[in-house]
């Protein structure tokens, strides 16, 4: 899942129009259907990514955004394990489009936890799973 300003983008859009799920971050339809349609992918056996943080800040450096509920719930309907991922330092390398705090070379450093099961939650859940996977994934930053 992405925002849809991204399809936008003349490089990235076409990778975000042919395998991406854009979302409309203003509109609860948009994200109503694309949630409705990584719930059908998921189903059809297909991986999903989704940077649950909803928004990139603009602040230098950067720090950990509060978690939005959905995806969460989302795992717990479909019975989807949540494999929580933690890049530390990818803000150092690449900073947004690199113009006013620049970009080099260099190598990110990619934590990927223990999955977590959300076979034995309920959907009134998520909140307590939301938790668990923000403090997973802020202990390696």
């Amino acid at each position: 899942m992405g925002k849809e300003e991204l399809t936008k983008n003349p490089v990235l859009g076409i990778f975000f129009k042919t395998i991406d799920v854009a979302v409309s971050r203003a509109s609860k339809i948009s994200s109503f259907r694309a949630f409705k349609k990584v719930g059908d992918n998921l189903e059809n056996g297909m991986s999903l990514i989704i940077f649950p943080e909803g928004k990139i800040d603009d602040v230098y450096p950067p720090v950990l955004q509060d978690f939005k509920s959905g995806p969460f719930r989302l795992a717990i309907e479909k019975n989807i394990p949540i494999v929580p991922v933690s890049i530390s330092n990818v803000w150092k390398i690449m900073w947004d489009d690199g113009i006013k705090h620049g970009s080099r070379p260099g190598i990110i450093e990619v934590y990927v936890h223990e999955p977590i099961l959300t076979s034995i939650l309920a959907v009134e859940s998520d909140e307590v799973l939301k938790t668990e996977v923000y403090d997973k994934i802020k202990s390696r930053l």
